[in-house]
């Protein structure tokens, strides 16, 4: 059940692909697919379903909501240059995590640390909340606890490459 919860939510990130940014039906797809990304994992450890399918399956289609969102939402913000660069800086060191842990473990790793799953849903609000606060306030507090957690993220791996 879980991993249809998790099915879905890669079906409505495609179909967001197909929705003109911030409309109504935008925001209802995007608001459905945030839930499901909630449940699934609730649903998985309720029903003892919890597996690495699981968890690799989550991994891709929240990779698969971010970038449709990405491609979607930054045609029509305005977003600054720095922003920009701090993204990238933030996207740098969380590749160097995975690498680091596939060098050292021989698989990919993916930290469901609760920095991670607190910048997920800081990520997940932030386009609600466009309307009434300026994109670069929203976004600086959330590139701030993004750069923790990648950080912490770093630590981990690192830690557990090292036992």
């Amino acid at each position: 059940m879980a991993n249809i919860i998790t099915g879905i939510r890669i079906v409505l990130s495609v179909v967001l692909m197909f929705c003109q940014a911030l409309s109504p039906t935008f925001y209802a797809l995007y608001i459905a697919a945030g839930i499901s990304d909630m449940i699934d994992g609730a649903v998985a450890r309720k029903t003892g379903a919890v597996s690495e399918l699981g968890s690799r399956l989550d991994t891709i289609a929240d990779i698969v909501f971010v970038a449709v969102c990405l491609i979607k939402l930054l045609p029509v913000l305005h977003v600054p240059l720095w922003l920009y660069i701090w993204i990238a800086v933030i996207a740098f060191i969380k590749v160097a995590n995975i690498a680091v842990g596939f060098v050292g473990q021989k698989e990919l790793i993916s930290v469901h640390s609760m920095m991670n799953k607190l910048t997920g849903g800081m990520l997940f609000v932030l386009p609600l909340t466009l309307t009434f606060i300026d994109l670069r306030c929203s976004a600086a507090v959330v590139c701030v606890v993004a750069t923790i957690a990648a950080i912490q993220e770093g630590y981990l791996i690192n830690r557990n490459v090292m036992d």
